[in-house]
């Protein structure tokens, strides 16, 4: 501040009147901190403690008997906490398949490199399709393990729900490296050509456009063709919007342009 902005300054206070209660008043409420930092570090504080007790909660559930396991496995499914993992692993062994569908669905939530060889076994040999679609979505939290050939022959071969989700989770797991991303991108290619269910398909497209960021030409150029010819001519409009916009989202001004001349040539709208 200038020497001239002092003196204005200066003088300016010398002519108020200051109301005492009013300056008291004043001085009081700037000793306080903003009520909204407040409420946003008391609002943390209290989720945390609640996750935390909800946890503690949820292991005793766990450990005390049959008729409070599915209480204690949705709290896993909600929260994490590795001190859940030794708990929940046994539980993939039940007779019953709600309580082995959530249990693989807690360790998705908890993922554990311990958990990664039990779940592989499940989708491969359990014979509930639900337990095994729990499994698709869970190995895509495990993607650091073993997943990716599990997963690619769950998308050749399993019901079509399980399939929906090992397309997604091919994303995950093919996302690490370049040789994996290939793997998985050369059996969601199939699949979005021959697979017989739309949300398959439309799932295929989401997982290419996750991956082709990581993909090597030719590769990549195989992508953008099969998702322009989907985007023409699959029989599903759910499954052309998906190609559209996967399309779109790579922002690249020849494929944009690509997408402009065949709207003004009123093949899309």
């Amino acid at each position: 501040m200038s020497d001239r902005e002092n003196q204005l300054g200066d003088q300016g206070l010398a002519n108020l009147a200051i109301d005492p209660d009013v300056l008291e008043k004043e001085l009081a409420a700037e000793q306080l901190s903003d009520p909204l930092d407040e409420i946003d570090c008391d609002q943390e504080v209290d989720e945390t403690l609640k996750a935390a007790r909800d946890c503690d909660a949820g292991l005793q559930l766990l450990q005390s008997g049959p008729e409070n396991r599915l209480q204690g496995l949705r709290v896993f499914c909600e929260h994490r906490d590795p001190r859940a993992v030794p708990l929940l692993l046994p539980l993939l062994q039940e007779s019953c398949p709600i309580v082995r569908m959530s249990a693989v669905y807690a360790l998705g939530r908890n993922p554990s490199p311990v958990a990664v060889e039990p779940l592989l076994n499940l989708l491969q040999a359990d014979s509930n399709g639900y337990v095994r679609k729990a499994v698709a979505w869970s190995l895509g939290n495990h993607s650091d393990g073993p997943v990716l050939t599990p997963l690619v022959k769950a998308l050749q071969t399993d019901i079509a729900a399980v399939r929906l989700w090992a397309s997604v989770s091919l994303a995950e797991a093919g996302g690490k490296t370049t040789a994996k991303a290939d793997l998985a991108a050369g059996q969601l290619l199939l699949s979005l050509a021959i697979d017989s269910e739309p949300v398959v398909r439309s799932n295929c497209i989401w997982a290419l456009a996750q991956l082709i960021d990581q993909l090597v030409e030719p590769r990549r150029t195989e992508v953008v063709e099969a998702l322009v010819n989907a985007l023409m001519h699959d029989a599903e409009s759910s499954v052309r919007d998906e190609a559209r916009v996967a399309l779109e989202q790579l922002e690249n001004p020849e494929i944009l342009e690509r997408l402009q001349a065949l709207i003004d040539e009123g093949f899309l709208s």
